[in-house]
């Protein structure tokens, strides 16, 4: 573990003016405080923050950053507290440290919809400090290098979180070499076999070819040298995970994958910039396609540097990045360039991005009612590579790399996208799923009238549009909701005997807190809110069992009577079919149709298995079963099917959609049904239906107990 003084030294090679008391004192606070902790390697667990905090040392961050990465953990597994640190440390590094542990809380690799909500917490909290993410990333990089000590399952879980989340979010903030990092540490644990076959094949190259990374630093060094270009040259192979991802995104052999080998020249100024690429760019064949210039369009990140891939010694591609010392400094550190020091002040980068800017860009018009799409967006924009195109009057619009026209469009304003009915690429006009390229000019068609089509959704590449687009769909099905969730509500009223009077329906939105009846019906046709709870509200005593129909609770014979079940999410098991129960230690009896393809990871498991039976009698129609219907895209076509169904006395529990095509939708209908002689009753009635193209009982094998 590194001592105070050594940490305190490395502060202060670039931060000669650190407050070394103060970092003094934070050592030994959380030294106290984690005493007699131990990280499951079994070493002291203090020295994990002392290495995130040296891993922060490296990008030249500022004291609270450092104190904060030294007590990240001091809320949450200590006895310490808010108060104590910020009487200890001050307001600053108590809000950074309290930030961290919030972070450290979300479990981000949870469900979808749990999933969504914490990223939306993520980047709130980033928004508050974008300091509390740099930490927790060091936090993360230092748990992926000491990933080894934990049990296997715990690996496999951290890997594919760091994967999918923090490794792009790095790329995102411009800290690639962390990213490249993140994402090898990643690979070491979830495909093993992979990554050294990689090393094995690049050992063999280097026997083959010698060492190509210094003949070629050599061959760039000696040409700017003629030409008396003073600049710093550096190459490296690629990392194992970037070499396979590109094996995997092109469908190539490693021997006959390019550019496996980078090479980046760092010099004095922009000027020197050109001129080392023309430079180059005489001395070796250029690769057609492979040019890019981000001096005059910077990545959103502040990332600035000319990247171009020659065909160099032997043939061999490889890619050279050119740029700036201070250009450098900010593609090392990304958004964390803000904060750098150098000498003792905060180093005046001009190329640095403003953080809260940069949050904004990341946030900017996301649509806050959904947090699906919030997920979604957020992860286009972290995964985006970029695109640059200009306006006919030549200014320039930065997209997503796969954006489409329509997401141009967008860009613009939203007004601009919803009107949009073609465009024009060079001139040419082009269909609107057509992706853009570097370069190309695009001017956008309108007409008075157009409006977003279902269809857009799977065109558009950029959260923006895909927000609008939605919002837009909304809107215009509002009115086919409400008429939907009319039709929803006349069925289940007419199931229990009552009408949807506009008085009933108005008490029913007023006990269910929404502001009238209409807001009520476009929730229903929405699928926000089910008929059966609609009744329930107001007749809670007509939804129970009659007097003639079996027990729910006892629907099932073969069990102790104090045993409790539960059907199948996977296959739905009704009234009528044969069952088998698989028991579950502390959650009862889980019961699955017997020709269940969920039973075949029990066969193992004979003891496990109980026979049973379904209870002769009339059951309640409480049994869900989800349907599977393809109808035509026609006005009033939905509303029959909700008709059909609840005419033959079945509700309507949950309804969505799947496709939506200019001629057709595909939905699942959740719908309630007391036995398998119900189900068949139903689906007879809409196989009848000439606007029902297809029905069937949709059973989802992925859905787990």
């Amino acid at each position: 573990m590194i001592d105070v003084e050594d940490l305190i030294a490395l502060v202060k090679n670039y931060n000669p003016r650190c407050n070394s008391e103060l970092i003094r004192r934070a050592y030994a606070y959380g030294a106290a405080m984690h005493e007699g902790q131990m990280r499951k390697s079994g070493e002291p667990y203090f020295t994990h923050p002392v290495a995130v905090a040296a891993i922060l040392t490296e990008q030249q961050l500022d004291d609270a950053t450092i104190i904060t990465a030294l007590l990240h953990d001091t809320i949450e597994d200590t006895k310490s507290t808010y108060a104590e640190v910020a009487k200890l440390f001050g307001e600053e590094v108590a809000e950074l440290v309290d930030g961290v542990t919030k972070l450290t809380n979300l479990q981000l690799s949870n469900t979808e919809s749990q999933q969504a909500e914490n990223f939306r917490k993520l980047f709130m909290a980033m928004s508050k400090d974008l300091r509390v993410i740099l930490v927790k990333l060091a936090d993360r990089l230092h748990n992926m290098r000491t990933i080894k000590s934990m049990k296997p399952e715990k690996q496999a879980q951290k890997a594919r979180e760091t994967m999918e989340i923090y490794a792009p979010l790095a790329g995102r903030m411009g800290m690639q070499w962390m990213r490249e990092e993140l994402e090898d540490l990643s690979f070491r644990v979830l495909n093993p076999e992979a990554r050294n076959s990689i090393i094995r094949r690049f050992l063999t190259l280097q026997r083959e070819s010698g060492d190509v990374v210094h003949q070629i630093t050599a061959d760039i060094r000696t040409v700017l040298e003629k030409v008396q270009i003073d600049a710093d040259v550096y190459g490296r192979a690629k990392k194992p995970y970037s070499i396979w991802r590109k094996m995997q995104e092109k469908d190539l052999a490693f021997s006959r994958l390019s550019d496996i080998y980078g090479f980046r020249v760092i010099c004095a100024s922009v000027a020197d910039c050109y001129r080392i690429l023309g430079v180059i760019h005489q001395r070796w064949r250029a690769v057609p396609g492979r040019f890019k210039d981000y001096l005059s369009q910077p990545k959103s990140n502040g990332y600035r540097s000319i990247h171009t891939t020659v065909s160099g010694r032997d043939g061999k591609r490889v890619e050279v990045q050119i740029r700036t010392r201070e250009m450098h400094e900010v593609a090392e550190a990304g958004v964390a360039a803000h904060w750098s020091y150098r000498e003792g002040v905060r180093a005046k980068n001009p190329f640095a991005v403003d953080p809260a800017k940069w949050i904004a860009s990341m946030t900017e018009r996301l649509d806050e009612g959904d947090h699906d799409e919030f997920l979604e967006n957020v992860k286009l924009e972290m995964y985006s590579d970029q695109v640059f195109c200009f306006t006919p009057k030549g200014d320039v619009v930065q997209l997503p790399r796969g954006a489409t026209p329509l997401d141009y469009a967008y860009s613009i304003h939203t007004r601009i996208g919803n009107s949009c009915v073609s465009a024009k690429i060079d001139g040419i006009r082009v269909p609107l799923w057509t992706r853009l390229k570097n370069g190309q000019s695009v001017e956008i068609i309108t007409a008075e009238g157009q409006r977003p089509q279902a269809s857009w959704i799977d065109i558009v590449t950029t959260g923006r549009a895909k927000a609008a687009i939605r919002k837009s769909l909304r809107e215009e099905d509002r009115g086919r909701f409400v008429r939907l969730g009319q039709e929803l509500a006349r069925a289940a009223f007419e199931h229990v005997g009552k009408k949807a009077t506009d008085k009933a329906l108005r008490t029913a939105a007023k006990m269910l807190g929404m502001p009238d009846e209409v807001e009520l019906l476009a929730a229903l046709g929405a699928a926000e809110l089910t008929a059966r709870k609609v009744v329930e509200t107001l007749y809670p005593e007509l939804i129970q069992h009659g007097p003639d129909e079996v027990e729910s609770a006892r629907a099932v014979i073969g069990m102790p009577d104090d045993q409790t079940f539960r059907r199948a999410p996977c296959c739905q098991p009704l009234p009528g079919e044969r069952i088998v129960g698989i028991t579950y230690r502390g959650q009862g009896v889980l019961i699955h149709a017997i020709d269940c393809p969920a039973l075949e990871e029990f066969e193992e498991q004979p003891n496990r298995w109980v026979d049973l039976q379904w209870h002769a009698g009339r059951h309640a129609p409480v049994n869900t079963v989800a349907l599977d219907v393809a109808i035509s895209n026609d006005a009033g076509v939905l509303g029959r099917v909700c008709t059909l169904i609840g005419e033959q006395k079945a509700n309507i529990s949950d309804l969505r959609f799947t496709e939506r095509k200019p001629d057709f939708y595909r939905l699942i209908i959740d719908v309630d049904l007391r036995d398998v002689e119900h189900l068949h009753m139903v689906m007879t009635a809409l196989e009848a239906e000439t606007d029902v193209a297809q029905v069937s009982r949709h059973r989802d094998m992925t859905r787990k107990p």
